[in-house]
């Protein structure tokens, strides 16, 4: 990589992490393309969920690179993308000031849906940023404790493919419960694939993920578990759609395994970082396959 100058606009876009965008989006795409299947979709609220949505977890990143720094985690044998205060690309000062400004920004646009949806949405909107912090920082730090997993089937799952659907159409379903909890699945692959990478530094660091306390084998079967769970329980969708609803877990499954029978081949090494990415085609697949079968089959 190219020599990146101190809080330039190349070290904040590094930080900024945009593939990871992919995972923010996702659960908007769901909940809008549920939104359309009863006719409420509404572009303006969606657009406001997916801006949010993609602040929030800027923000995310931007706290895991200053406080994981802080706290000593990000070391020279990190086998994740570099961190942009580990590097000196961005000051620990610069970083709390751009935490500050992204996080208000998204504040300032959540309120917005107040308009669509009313004022319990600032509840949802405040632990959406509470946990972003809590993630990493705090006298208990969430991720450090094995609790990463849970946050991301909630916050990546039921808040965003929910809230999404809720700010157009005002109501909930079956089918959103379920959906919900596919999309935290396939999103909780990624965190998964982190962690099963990082198992040896994590543990050296004392960040005692699910994969630090149960072992390699586990966080190996968790990860095809994960992806088997989602694709199963989109069959529970037929009733409320049809069988071409099956098209998409079908396709994701295969690409799923194939990914994990990789990911146990390589095992360990900065080349699971090309299952992450697979992981995130694969997520991004079944999300784009299973928002079109809903709909519009």
């Amino acid at each position: 990589m190219k020599e990146i100058k101190p809080n330039s606009i190349q070290a904040w876009i590094e930080a900024a992490r945009p593939k990871t965008l992919a995972g923010a989006a996702t659960p908007v795409i769901l909940g809008s393309a549920l939104a359309y299947s009863v006719g409420s979709f509404q572009w303006m609220p969606a657009l406001i969920c997916l801006l949010f949505a993609a602040l929030m977890q800027v923000a995310a990143n931007f706290i895991n690179d200053l406080f994981d720094y802080l706290k000593g985690t990000d070391r020279e044998d990190r086998l994740g993308p570099l961190r942009a205060c580990a590097q000196g690309w961005i000051t620990p000062k610069a970083m709390k000031l751009g935490i500050t400004v992204v996080v208000t920004i998204a504040c300032l646009l959540g309120c917005s849906l107040i308009y669509y949806a009313g004022w319990e949405l600032i509840i949802i909107g405040a632990l959406c940023v509470v946990f972003a912090f809590f993630y990493t920082t705090g006298p208990y730090p969430l991720s450090y404790h094995g609790w990463g997993d849970l946050l991301v089937i909630v916050f990546f799952g039921f808040i965003p493919v929910g809230g999404t659907y809720y700010v157009q159409t005002l109501g909930w379903s079956s089918s959103i419960t379920i959906v919900s909890l596919v999309c935290g699945l396939i999103v909780d692959t990624l965190l998964v694939v982190n962690n099963y990478r990082d198992r040896n530094e994590d543990k050296k660091s004392g960040k005692k993920t699910i994969i630090v306390r149960f072992g390699e084998p586990f966080g190996r079967y968790l990860y095809l578990a994960l992806g088997v769970m989602a694709a199963c329980l989109c069959v529970l969708l037929i009733p409320h759609y049809s069988i071409y609803i099956t098209i998409a877990p079908t396709i994701y499954l295969a690409l799923h395994i194939n990914t994990w029978i990789k990911m146990v081949k390589i095992n360990h090494g900065q080349q699971l970082n090309l299952i992450l990415g697979e992981s995130s085609r694969n997520m991004l697949i079944l999300s784009i396959l299973l928002s079109i079968t809903i709909a519009f089959l």
